[in-house]
Order: C-alpha cells, then structure tokens, then sequence
C-alpha cells in the first residue's frame, strides 16, 4: 500500500475513477499483476467492485484486450467486460471476475469438475468460427522465436552456456520439427495462456459480474493457431503438475467432445492427437522456461525461477518418448539446473 501511495500513476487512476464513477467514496486495492507491464486494481464503491487495468501506453496497447474480450463475449464466454477505456492514458474499467484463481482452488476434490468446466469453455470457443483476419496467426516465425527464448534466456543467459555449432544444430532441428508439428493441426482460436492463474472459480450469482465457471482473464494476445495449445497448457501448466495417467484422462475427455463438435476431424486418431499435443507441450514449455529466466535477468522478478523445473520437468517426461528427439532429451536432460539448487 505504501508503494501505491508513491505510484504517481495512482494519482492518474483516482483522478479517471472520479471522472467516469462521478464524485462517489471508494477504496482503491491491488488485485493481481501479471508478467508484463499490466497491473490490476479492484475498486469498492456504492456496495459494487469493478477492476481496473493499468496498462501504461508506452508499455503496452489496450486495443488487442478489448478486441479478444469483445470476441470472448461473443462465443458466450465468462471473461471481463469493458466498461469504461481510455487508450490515450492506458486505463480500462472491467467486470470483476473475483478473487478464486484456479491455482488456489485446485486439489484431488475439485480437480476433476473445475477440469471438465474449464474443458467445455475451450470447446466453445474453439467452435466459434473466427475470421482469420480479427487475429494474427501463430506463425512459424513467432513458433520459432518463442523456443528461441529458451536458447538465449535460459541457456545463454541463466546458465552462462556457450553452445557449440553441434548444440545450435541440434536445437535447431528440434524447434524446426516442433514448429512443423504445431502448423500440422487444425487451426483454432487460441488464447495463449490458458491456464490456472488465468482462469477463475466463478459460481452463479456468486457476484454480481460472475457468470459461468470459469471466468476467463488474459486473453489479449490470443492468435489463430494450433489445436492443442491451449489445452496443453490447461493440463500440463507450470504451475501446477497432476499425474501423467490424470493427464490423459482429461485430454482424452477433450478428445472426444473435440470430436463430436466436429473440431477434429473424425479421421484423427488418438495416436496423432496425443503426438500433436506432446510436441505442442514441449514448444509450450521451452518458451516458457525462457520467459521465466527473462523475467529474473531483465525484469527483477526472480520468483519465476521457482517455476522452471516443473517446466522443464514435462519437457523431459514427453521428450523420452519420441526416438526422433532422442538427442534433444539428451540434451536437456545432461543440464544441471541450479535453480532447484537456489529455490530449495
């Protein structure tokens, strides 16, 4: 609280707040950040709650999130509503979606019904015929770029590796085949990080902006891409590891239902969705491992690095599994890694 009473951009904030809300008491809160420059803050006035976003415009550009909301709210999804924008001063007023995060809700009992809702919000949207032109595409430019976050943050940077010609190669080729395998699948609207501190425990009527579980939150870099990306990163997510057979399970549950809203075509067999959402995973969990280690060196958020070995974790549990990337898992796998050394 000392910090935002230091934050000029505080100041900006009430001062908007009292221009949109009129001259109402209100109580002004931090309620989450995220990895980027974009803060949130929950407004109390007049017994309602509203979020603000504060999304400074030398940092960042509010357009892409109210473009995905706007379109979120049309496949009939729970995610926050604008309300009030300024673009000008990077400041959005949104539908509160609460404070029950997947992540502090999910256990042995839950797992399972949360799993399934948040199985049948991805159906739904990726049933949404989308013009390919609202969004951009998950091409394999940016595919590759992403994996080469791994290359120059975690490996470069964090671990202080020069690599031979031999190690670049052999990166290489893995990320070449992944790419390939990720623009193989069914093209679908993708959220790009769905997963359990992006998605809400939402009860009916619970709130007064709440609707169908779950609700839905930072969605504004969605793209056109691959089938499974967000799936994997729903059931394999880096903050949060179940059992590899409880895996399966819930991919196989969205399989099926995938299937039957005629998102897969009915030819695919398991053996080819499984293959398509492992290698998914591994492209997934390498670029995450580098945003992780960039966050430490660049952003002064270290608490990050607790999160790599359970990234890389998955990437060593599905690579041991595919003769053709036998030397990658090798690789990988001959790395000592000492953040689970500092985070011990």
């Amino acid at each position: 609280m000392n910090e935002m009473m230091n934050d000029k951009r505080i100041d900006l904030i009430r001062d908007w707040l009292i221009q949109i809300l009129g001259s109402v008491r209100m109580e002004l809160a931090p309620a989450s950040a995220d990895a980027s420059f974009r803060r949130y803050f929950r407004v109390s006035f007049d017994g309602k709650q509203r979020i603000v976003m504060d999304a400074p415009p030398a940092h960042e550009d509010c357009r892409p999130f109210i473009a995905v909301s706007s379109l979120l709210l049309e496949c009939g999804l729970n995610v926050p509503e604008v309300l009030e924008q300024d673009l000008d001063r990077g400041l959005l007023l949104l539908t509160d979606l609460g404070c029950r995060t997947y992540l502090n809700e999910l256990d042995e009992q839950s797992a399972n019904k949360l799993y399934q809702d948040a199985i049948s919000a991805l159906i739904q949207m990726q049933r949404h015929r989308v013009n390919t032109d609202a969004l951009p595409p998950y091409s394999h430019s940016l595919l590759m770029t992403e994996m080469g976050l791994f290359r120059d943050w975690y490996l470069v940077k964090h671990r202080g590796l020069t690599l031979t010609e031999q190690q670049q190669a052999l990166l290489n080729d893995a990320f070449v085949l992944l790419a390939e395998t990720a623009l193989s699948q069914p093209k679908v609207l993708v959220h790009r990080d769905y997963h359990s501190r992006n998605l809400m425990v939402c009860e009916p009527d619970e709130l007064d902006d709440t609707g169908a579980n779950p609700g839905i939150l930072d969605f504004q870099d969605a793209v056109i891409g691959p089938l499974t990306y967000d799936l994997v990163s729903l059931l394999r997510d880096c903050y949060i590891k179940w059992p590899c057979e409880q895996v399966h399970y819930w991919a196989m549950q969205y399989f099926e239902q995938a299937k039957s809203a005629k998102i897969i075509d009915a030819a695919v067999t398991e053996e080819q969705f499984m293959r398509w959402f492992d290698f998914m995973g591994i492209q997934r969990h390498l670029k995450a491992s580098g945003i992780f280690a960039r966050l430490n060196h660049r952003d002064n958020k270290p608490g990050y690095l607790n999160d790599i070995p359970r990234t890389l974790s998955y990437i060593l549990d599905v690579a041991a599994g595919y003769p053709e990337l036998a030397g990658f898992y090798e690789f990988v796998q001959q790395l000592d890694h000492p953040e689970q050394k500092e985070t011990a």
